[in-house]
């Protein structure tokens, strides 16, 4: 089992940065392919970005491509979402997600509960 918790939320004004954390407990983590999706209200809930287990390749949304930056440090198990140029529409509940490399080939085997990105204008 894997448990992710997201911080690092919170309001800002457009143009600005926040950098969102999220840490993992469990002992594999090195295992773990991570991603920050986002839902916005009345929205479904979108992908972000993603950084692959070994931290050597990151795609990003077109939306947020050149804004934002996917990184992680597997020896203090967080992957970081540094969030520059901030827009209102950027406004949304960010989620952490982790999937098994070794065992799951589609989807997510872990999100975390949430933090909140309000972005004002």
């Amino acid at each position: 089992q894997v448990q992710l918790v997201e911080s690092g939320g919170g309001l800002v004004q457009a143009g600005g940065s926040l950098r969102l954390s999220c840490v993992a407990s469990g002992r594999t983590f090195n295992n773990y392919r991570m991603a920050w999706f986002r839902q916005a209200p009345g929205k479904d809930r979108e992908f972000v970005a993603r950084i692959s287990w070994r931290g050597g390749s990151a795609d990003y949304a077109d939306s947020v491509k050149g804004r934002f930056t996917i990184s992680r440090d597997n020896a203090q198990k967080t992957v970081t979402l540094q969030m520059n140029s901030l827009t209102p529409e950027d406004t949304a509940l960010y989620y952490c997600a982790a999937r098994d490399v070794f065992t799951t080939t589609t989807g997510y085997d872990y999100w975390g509960q949430g933090t909140q990105v309000t972005v004002s204008s």
